[in-house]
């Protein structure tokens, strides 16, 4: 049965009309964007194959080109456009935290970090650059890893927030499948750049570490 043949209200794009985007399950929001389906099967049922598949949106996002081809109904087009909304995504909630005081939206700078690192394979070390207000300078991924560990050199970290003119910096890194707990080495670390970078009166204010949907603060558990 087609979406068109389904009571009013049960339509996914009418019952965000009628209640809000935030009503909608993941599989309806999905359906959507691809707006049609393909024989035999709806948007909503393609929508489900692809979470079925992926395990989640974050897989969905971070799934490549030749692996979102193997399902049936998805092509180079459907690929694109996906990859295009997670970078608006990125783009609209960095403009924003360029023009509030990061340190006083906790909520969406999880958030943005999350949109940054949550769907990557490899370890990578990222590093919000703030202004003197903790507005956004711009966030940079400085180095990168295997699946379980990254190099990170204080050096690089004080010469690039240098560079910036930055007054402060938040860290973050992801856990690849694991948790979001921090390692003792990932303690270590942020205490040695948080000590080199008060060498030149730059603040941490906080090092996240981001697992699928999960973050852990320092900031928040008293760690820095």
């Amino acid at each position: 049965m087609a979406i068109t043949d389904w009571p009013e209200q049960e339509r996914p794009r009418e019952k965000l009309l009628r209640t809000g985007v935030v009503a909608l399950s993941d599989a309806e929001l999905l359906a959507i964007f691809l707006r049609v389906g393909v024989p035999g099967k709806t948007a909503v049922d393609l929508a489900r194959d692809l979470l079925q598949k992926f395990k989640s949106l974050n897989g969905i996002f971070s799934a490549s080109l030749s692996e979102m081809q193997s399902v049936y109904g998805m092509g180079a087009s459907k690929y694109c456009q996906l990859q295009a909304v997670l970078e608006m995504s990125k783009r609209a909630l960095g403009e924003t935290l360029q023009q509030a005081d990061s340190f006083c939206s906790p909520a969406q700078v999880k958030h943005y970090l999350q949109l940054q690192l949550s769907a990557l394979q490899r370890e990578v070390f990222g590093i919000m650059f703030l202004d003197a207000q903790n507005r956004l300078i711009t966030y940079e991924t400085l180095f990168e890893g295997s699946l379980m560990q990254t190099s990170v050199y204080p050096r690089e970290v004080v010469k690039r927030a240098l560079a910036l003119n930055a007054a402060a910096l938040i860290l973050s890194h992801n856990h690849p499948g694991g948790s979001a707990n921090p390692s003792r080495a990932d303690e270590q670390l942020t205490q040695s750049l948080k000590d080199a970078l008060s060498l030149v009166d730059i603040k941490v204010l906080d090092h996240i570490v981001v697992a699928g949907q999960s973050t852990f603060s320092f900031s928040e558990r008293g760690l820095i």
